[in-house]
């Protein structure tokens, strides 16, 4: 990450820490009103091909005791109604500001992939996890819609597991790698503004 891009992260997260608190705070305990505790949900991500780290979002589905993989048909049930409402407004995702602060991610880059695909394909994500993992990032803006409706139609964990593993990683690695080559500050801004209209598009 160049220093440029660090400063860029760490001024925008701190404005929106600021600006966005009181929000956030408001679904925090319209969340505990609405489904109770764990407000959070915390799960291990990848930064590097060795360095998992803590990724926080709000939590938007069910607990079970054990949940692996990505999200597919065969969790769709879990998702809670408020739950789907914060991610179709990629609320959610608002406590990764902490992440970015440390440094974990930034805002813009691949999305940060679960050790178990990295352990799958570690000569592919070797080259993707040579940028920062990001909030959002080129395949987030261009794949995200065709990946949901894949695992969507997924009934099982093997299905899910089976169709991210083989079309979907290949995929997603290639628009990382497109945006590794071409990464600036104005790609950066260009994909930031991508993903606002996308979120109220959605609306």
């Amino acid at each position: 990450m160049t220093w440029r891009k660090r400063i860029f992260d760490l001024f925008f997260a701190s404005l929106l820490i600021v600006v966005l608190g009181p929000i956030l705070l408001l679904l925090l305990v319209w969340l505990l009103w609405k489904e109770g505790r764990p407000l959070f949900y915390v799960a291990e991500r990848m930064k590097g091909v060795d360095q998992p780290f803590s990724l926080w979002k709000l939590r938007t589905m069910t607990v079970v005791e054990t949940d692996t993989g990505v999200s597919g048909g065969d969790k769709s049930a879990r998702i809670t109604r408020t739950g789907a409402w914060l991610r179709s407004k990629r609320l959610d995702e608002f406590p990764q500001l902490w992440n970015i602060l440390k440094g974990d991610i930034s805002f813009v880059g691949p999305r940060p992939p679960l050790r178990q695909y990295v352990e799958a394909h570690p000569e592919l994500y070797a080259k993707v996890l040579k940028s920062r993992p990001g909030v959002t990032g080129l395949a987030s803006i261009t794949y995200h819609k065709h990946e949901a409706a894949l695992l969507a139609r997924c009934g099982s964990p093997e299905e899910t597991h089976a169709v991210y593993s083989r079309l979907c990683v290949p995929v997603k690695a290639r628009l990382d790698l497109i945006y590794q080559r071409h990464q600036s500050m104005c790609f950066d801004f260009d994909i930031v503004f991508q993903t606002i209209g996308n979120i109220f598009r959605r609306g």
